[in-house]
């Protein structure tokens, strides 16, 4: 029997394109396909990774309450509604994840093995640990004591943040308002697949499950299914468009998943997709009016977030909290001094300015906390594997290194030219990536700085056009060596392996330690770099004359953080390692904006929805697949 094709239409909002331009089409359904050739696929020193299947998802019609797009030139300088394009946040209910929480380093100071715990009181053996060893060809599964880590839980000692007990322990807390039976103008269209409970209760314990923006619209798939293009769940938004999204892996169950969306109006949704409950935050942009450019759980928390706003602001919620008018607690000192100068006068290039304390009393409603980083949006954050640092990078170029948990700035790094995309950590906490609008990759080394006070490693030249997304491969890093991939507006992927060794960094440079990032037992914590004058040994010291100075500027423009930091300088090319890229290929037809990694596969998503797996080289696959059934 012959079956029609998903129907095909151009979008109502691009009727009135200038003569001659192509109309993009609309897909109703999601299509997979599975594309074959040469040209999909790619070799590296450990093998063939090959493209397995492209699943692309449906973009939905603009909704019938929004203009048209009159003049869609991309050199226009009004202003546009923010937009992304398709990333994926990956969850395997497992309690043996495919996904390493930790990663396989050095080894606690007594010599005992031990954990990485996702709370204070919660102790957790993470036996999914994967490991690659330094050789190319193949993956090593030695046992290797685990990464420890002891840090405190965000906002420990403040009881007023105290999730609200439970009479039982085993359930968690649900949003408030059914989906489904929704009437909110935020939300156009809930479509639940037909046989949704049947598949849940069918489908392996042990597959992976995908959440994807498209355009307004929002999609729960199941990537281990036969039948990835059925959706599980799909939401779709009025005018809204989600921008990034996050799954809380700490309270994930079979019963129980927590996503939160931010969007492009700085709305937030939580929402849970097996009651298909959702609680909406910020409306109406009651905290914070500009576009969520970034949203992730804090680690180890079960109802805190932290959300990036395009205003420079870090904004920490409370999934279970009300919504109130927020006023910068500094700001409202002022109202009552009558002094209101003095909050416009703040210099946001080399400090964290407080707008509101984890450790506030205030905390009947939300923001929890909010910090101002920047006038530039933040466009990506990321946790360090220990839980206690926070490396963030914004438009006006800069690459700032956190202490989240006490609220203070510590670094505070220039790309080479242009703002800074995306950042990750290396997953032993040492290393920090970053790419951006210079087509550069940076590898930075907090923990340490060189004699020209500057942590910055290497650059990574290999990228014809903007970069957009870096991960590191858990599964291809080891004590020795490390890979990473990256993918950018050029519609390429590359892959990186790197070695202190390779960098050709000698010992002797790194005059200055200041403890590792990752706390490695019997290093000392990382600390703020102060400025003052550097010593005849290279070290930097404080300058006592210049350190009053600064507090005085501070006491008198009511600043809330405890100090500035060094600006490192930016480092000249010829001054710095050049790393190649061992694979650089063209694997789309559209610009890519996310990559990440899994046992099996590498997957890669672009801006127009497509979302493809490629398979790792068959021996590797098969090692894996042997470690998991022993």
């Amino acid at each position: 029997m012959f079956v029609l094709p998903p129907p095909r239409y151009p979008p109502q909002g691009y009727t009135s394109l200038p003569a001659g331009m192509p109309v993009p089409m609309i897909e109703t359904n999601n299509i997979l396909s599975n594309p074959s050739g040469p040209e999909y696929q790619f070799l590296v020193g450990e093998g063939l990774y090959v493209l397995k299947e492209d699943l692309h998802l449906a973009t939905p019609p603009p909704h019938p309450s929004e203009a048209p797009i009159v003049n869609p030139n991309p050199l226009a300088t009004t202003p546009q509604p923010a937009t992304a394009g398709t990333r994926l946040s990956l969850l395997n209910l497992d309690v043996s994840s495919l996904f390493p929480a930790v990663y396989r380093s050095t080894s606690r100071a007594d010599g005992a093995q031990g954990s990485i715990q996702e709370h204070p009181d919660e102790s957790k053996s993470s036996t999914d640990m994967r490991e690659s060893s330094s050789d190319a060809g193949r993956l090593n599964f030695s046992d290797v004591p685990l990464f420890t880590s002891n840090a405190p839980a965000f906002g420990e000692g403040n009881t007023l943040l105290a999730p609200v007990a439970q009479k039982d322990a085993n359930k968690r807390r649900k949003p408030k308002n059914n989906m489904s039976k929704s009437n909110s103008s935020f939300i156009s269209r809930v479509i639940n697949h037909e046989s949704l409970n049947k598949r849940l209760q069918d489908r392996p314990r042990d597959g992976l499950f995908g959440f994807a923006n498209v355009n307004r619209a929002f999609q729960w798939l199941d990537l281990s299914s036969t039948s990835k293009a059925d959706y599980l769940t799909k939401i779709l938004f009025t005018k809204a468009h989600c921008l990034c999204h996050d799954v809380n892996k700490v309270t994930k169950s079979s019963t129980h998943i927590d996503v939160v969306m931010g969007f492009s109006t700085g709305e937030i949704i939580w929402w849970e997709p097996i009651t298909q409950r959702y609680t909406r935050l910020n409306k109406n942009g009651i905290i914070n009016g500009t576009p969520v450019s970034d949203i992730q759980w804090i680690p180890g928390s079960e109802h805190l977030f932290l959300a990036a706003h395009m205003d420079g602001t870090l904004v920490v919620y409370d999934k279970e909290k009300e919504d109130g008018i927020f006023i910068p607690e500094e700001e409202a000192a002022s109202r009552t001094s009558g002094d209101t100068t003095r909050t416009s006068r703040v210099n946001y290039s080399s400090q964290l300015h407080i707008h509101k304390s984890v450790h506030s009393k205030n905390q009947k409603a939300n923001p929890v906390a909010a910090w101002k980083l920047s006038n530039h949006r933040i466009n990506a954050f990321a946790f360090s594997p220990d839980n206690r640092h926070l490396a963030a990078v914004s438009e006006d170029g800069t690459l700032r290194i956190l202490d989240y948990l006490k609220e203070e700035l510590l670094d505070l790094h220039y790309s080479y030219y242009g703002g800074l995309s995306c950042v990750c950590w290396s997953p032993d906490g040492k290393y920090v990536v970053t790419g951006g609008q210079d087509d550069l990759i940076s590898i930075w080394c907090p923990s340490e700085t060189d004699s020209r006070g500057t942590a910055l490693v290497a650059r990574c030249q290999g990228h014809h056009s903007w970069v957009t997304s870096v991960a590191f491969d858990p599964w291809r890093c080891d004590e020795r060596s490390y890979r990473f991939g990256s993918v950018g507006e050029d519609r390429r992927i590359c892959l990186w392996d790197f070695s202190v060794g390779m960098l050709n960094r000698p010992r002797a440079a790194s005059v200055r330690h200041r403890g590792s990032v990752s706390s490695r037992p019997g290093a000392g914590p990382l600390q703020r770099a102060e400025t003052g004058g550097t010593s005849a040994s290279g070290r930097l010291r404080s300058d006592s004359n210049h350190s009053t100075a600064v507090s005085a500027t501070a006491a008198e423009e009511g600043e809330t953080s405890k100090g500035k930091v060094l600006s490192h300088p930016v480092e000249p090319r010829a001054a710095t390692a050049t790393l190649p890229p061992i694979l650089s290929k063209t694997v789309d037809d559209d610009p890519l904006c996310w990559l990440g990694f899994t046992p099996d596969a590498i997957l890669t998503s672009c801006k127009n929805g497509h979302i493809r797996t490629w398979t790792r080289p068959s021996e590797l696959a098969q090692q894996l697949e042997e470690k998991r059934d022993a």
